[in-house]
């Protein structure tokens, strides 16, 4: 599923004297199977625009295509449902327990199932599948959601949204309050979902290292506006730009860039540890 952002804007409080200018003239393309990743400060649009590909906000002028769906100031035109697009294009917010409203991991995860009638075989085998796609056992069937760490509820809440099976999955900061090893799990199942669950994934982060370790294209907000755009490496390599928009380029690639400032060897960009030691390995033996 290919999403296009066509000319949007989005003003809050459109109607009332005083506006606020959310988004203005966005043009997003997110490719089908890739992972496209939204950088930029606080207040910058990301989340925003994560709520008008789920028609939760509606733009104030322009359009957004979400397959066959066509998302306007006059509401959602074509498909199915609006039901049917939310039931395609996941979105799961900042806050996992925020989304709960269950005691028990089988209750959170079917819940939506069961409120839209689909058969009790099916929401058995859609809950315990959306579980092992991201990497949880059974025995979490009758745990309180609540009382799990934080990775293990970013799991659940990523798993309330697969027993769905959407085709596009959006993750609104999904490694605030994770240490490093549930970080890694999460780039993992990410990887998983895009190479052999072919999602289209969109992440919108702060966490500059994780964006760099699985994005295939990158978009930077800055007040609203896209300010760069472009392949990972292209946009990361852009120190002094990123800079002026209260960003960083991650550390592999600060590295390769001060090797070639003050060695002049240009070792190239990598998104892998393993790659850049082979890489320098080349140049010094």
């Amino acid at each position: 599923m290919e999403i296009k952002f066509n000319n949007v804007d989005y003003i809050y409080n459109n109607k009332t004297p005083i506006k606020n200018q959310v988004l203005t003239n966005i043009n997003f393309k997110f490719k089908e199977g890739l992972v496209t990743s939204i950088i930029g400060r606080s207040g910058s649009g990301k989340t925003t625009a994560a709520e008008l590909i789920n028609a939760l906000l509606y733009p104030t002028n322009g359009k957004i295509e979400v397959d066959d769906y066509v998302i306007s100031n006059k509401g959602v035109k074509g498909g199915k449902s609006v039901n049917d697009l939310r039931f395609n294009v996941g979105l799961i917010y900042q806050f996992p327990e925020e989304q709960f409203f269950n005691m028990t991991v089988r209750d959170e995860i079917s819940f939506g199932m069961k409120y839209f009638k689909y058969r009790t075989k099916e929401i058995d085998k859609r809950t315990k599948d959306a579980l092992t796609m991201v990497g949880l056992g059974e025995e979490y069937l009758n745990r309180n959601p609540f009382t799990l760490s934080n990775g293990e509820k970013r799991k659940i809440a990523i798993a309330s949204i697969l027993a769905f099976n959407p085709k596009v999955i959006i993750l609104d900061e999904p490694t605030i309050g994770l240490d490093s090893a549930s970080k890694e799990n999460l780039i993992q199942l990410i990887r998983k979902l895009k190479l052999r669950y072919k999602r289209t994934i969109i992440l919108i982060s702060h966490d500059i290292e994780v964006v760099h370790k699985i994005s295939d294209y990158v978009y930077v907000l800055d007040k609203g506006k896209v300010v760069l755009e472009g392949d990972k490496y292209t946009v990361f390599k852009q120190e002094a730009t990123l800079k002026q928009y209260g960003l960083r380029s991650p550390k592999m690639i600060e590295f390769s860039n001060r090797v070639f400032d003050k060695k002049g060897i240009k070792i190239g960009y990598r998104d892998c540890v393993n790659d850049l030691i082979k890489d320098i390995y080349r140049y010094v033996k």
